[in-house]
């Protein structure tokens, strides 16, 4: 494989499973030294390792996102290590769904923290470093990819506080785009729908019975690769090409 990020840096949020530890992967094999940030620390010295051994680059960084403080320190620590971020992909989220009355309090914070505020410190730190990487670094360009869902485009019930969470990604992703495409930070949002992580893991059993076993039954559904190949092309196209938004969808099994 032609290695297109050699001499750059990313950052991995959500690192430690699904899409986040493919991502890593591929990004590695493409060249680019890989910061692993999650809080599962035992699952990211693996990845690490399976990184290395394939010849690559990685840097362990357990953080909980959620708290500024520590998603600071691991753009400071990534900073550190490799003198340099090129690209940002903020992976890390929760998909806790239910209804809005009667629904758990308690998760809806904790999604929103991950989701929304997560993204939303890991980026601020983020950027003035991109915005480096964008002026002085080998490509000329940075890339942020927000990894969203197609709940940030379509509502469905029983989805009410996941979608406010992507819908709000999106916006999001929306606005800094504008700001920065100018200085060559490019903005991107992957809204994957379908895809057999365990991003659902954590919904009560019957919710997870009624609301997500069926779909999955009913189409072919994606694979964390599928996503990590789309962050790819994202970030790998020439300086001057950027793709805004990116849907992948899985298809009826019918």
């Amino acid at each position: 494989m032609a290695s297109k990020l050699t001499g750059t840096t990313a950052l991995v949020t959500g690192a430690s499973s699904g899409i986040g530890a493919a991502t890593a992967r591929l990004l590695a094999e493409h060249g680019a030294s890989v910061a692993l940030v999650a809080r599962r620390q035992g699952r990211l010295e693996a990845l690490a390792a399976e990184i290395g051994k394939a010849d690559g680059t990685a840097l362990v960084v357990e953080a909980d996102i959620t708290d500024r403080i520590q998603a600071e320190a691991a753009v400071q620590q990534t900073v550190e290590r490799f003198g340099r971020l090129d690209i940002l992909v903020n992976n890390a989220g929760l998909m806790l769904l239910g209804p809005v009355v009667g629904a758990d309090a308690e998760e809806w914070e904790r999604m929103i923290a991950v989701n929304v505020q997560g993204l939303l410190y890991t980026t601020r730190a983020a950027l003035p470093h991109l915005l480096k990487a964008a002026e002085q670094g080998p490509r000329r360009v940075a890339d942020i990819v927000n990894i969203s869902s197609i709940a940030g485009r379509v509502a469905w019930s029983g989805y009410g506080v996941y979608n406010l969470t992507k819908f709000g990604v999106n916006g999001f992703t929306e606005s800094l785009r504008q700001e920065v495409t100018q200085r060559h930070v490019r903005v991107g949002v992957l809204e994957p729908g379908g895809v057999d992580t365990e991003l659902g893991s954590h919904n009560k059993p019957e919710i997870q019975g009624a609301m997500i076993t069926p779909f999955y039954e009913a189409t072919e559904v994606l694979a964390p690769d599928d996503i990590a190949d789309g962050v790819a092309y994202m970030v790998t196209r020439p300086r001057h090409a950027a793709i805004g938004e990116l849907w992948i969808m899985p298809t009826d099994q019918a």
